[in-house]
């Protein structure tokens, strides 16, 4: 499944992305419930396929195999007693899947050919920071330039969602505990980022973190090595690379982050950047309002934001 989440008449909900349309999935399974001659369809639904994509994550693979009963019942029922439950995805916003995680948290130096190119050596253990949920913004945004830097870079991220609660978990099981994979441009300022050696400032800042178009599921994507991924700045190549490159991969991330941590449904991981970053490349270059920046990430998809500059208005 490609999980979304969407916007209709101000109200944002968790659907499937299925032909070009977006099915609303809660509305989906509540019309299947009803159509079965089920009583308190509503507060079943709620619970099993709610309406939102933090709990539907904390649902765990039984929420994934109801929304998937969803999905067939809205294929052939697109509308039920004048409730819709598929629209055309010019019809809707789509946003970043999980709008608001819980942690969103970064490894720098993750690709091999990125840390030669930042003049370091290959990391006994991964390096990580976070990001934080004021950064997230969808497909569909643009990337807000402030005016308080003038290195403003991207980051091409191939990233994983934690679909169950881990702690202590093994390798061997880690894939099971991800719920799917979506993509993040990892936007830093990075003179701020410089400021310190601790690189928070450079990569908090509002709206540093385009996310999307989706959440690919699990059982959908298996392997999350071996994925080509490829960043373009106007239709310029700027990164290119392959999830195969990782020097910690998905398993061994889950596992060195679940021995810090308990990692819960819905937290986020980017697994690192690979190299043709604006700040390594000679001359540097960074970003400017209009350029558009494309990432693709084979058998994820596409995020794709324009660069718009920001008048800030003071807080009164």
């Amino acid at each position: 499944m490609k999980l979304v989440s969407f916007t209709k008449d101000g109200i944002t909900r968790i659907g499937a992305i299925e032909n070009e349309n977006v099915i609303d999935l809660n509305a989906a399974y509540c019309s299947l419930l009803e159509s079965e001659g089920k009583l308190r369809a509503e507060k079943i639904a709620e619970a099993f396929v709610p309406g939102e994509m933090m709990e539907f994550l904390q649902g765990g693979s039984e929420s994934i195999e109801e929304a998937k009963k969803a999905i067939a019942y809205a294929i052939s029922n697109a509308e039920v007693k004048g409730r819709k439950l598929v629209f055309a995805i010019s019809d809707v916003k789509i946003e970043a899947p999980v709008p608001a995680p819980g942690k969103m948290i970064c490894v720098g130096h993750n690709y091999r050919e990125h840390i030669l190119e930042m003049k370091r050596e290959l990391p006994p253990h991964p390096v990580v920071f976070a990001k934080f949920a004021n950064t997230v913004v969808g497909p569909q945004d643009d990337i807000p330039f402030h005016p308080i830097s003038e290195q403003l870079d991207y980051e091409a991220e191939f990233a994983f969602v934690i679909g169950q609660r881990a702690r202590n978990v093994s390798q061997d099981e880690a894939l099971k505990y991800v719920a799917g994979y979506t993509i993040v441009n990892d936007v830093t300022y990075r003179d701020l980022q410089r400021r310190t050696l601790q690189w928070l400032q450079g990569k908090a800042v509002d709206g540093s973190a385009p996310m999307g178009p989706w959440l690919v599921t699990a059982d959908e994507l298996t392997n999350p090595s071996g994925l080509d991924i490829v960043l373009t700045v106007n239709g310029e190549e700027r990164q290119r690379s392959n999830t195969a490159n990782l020097v910690f991969s998905v398993p061994y991330l889950v596992e060195f982050l679940s021995n810090i941590m308990t990692l819960e449904p819905g937290d986020i991981i980017l697994t690192g950047t690979p190299g043709g970053v604006g700040v390594a490349r000679d001359p540097q270059v960074f970003l400017k309002d209009g350029d558009v920046v494309r990432i693709e990430v084979e058998q994820v998809g596409v995020l794709e934001n324009k660069v718009k500059q920001t008048a800030e208005v003071p807080v009164s």
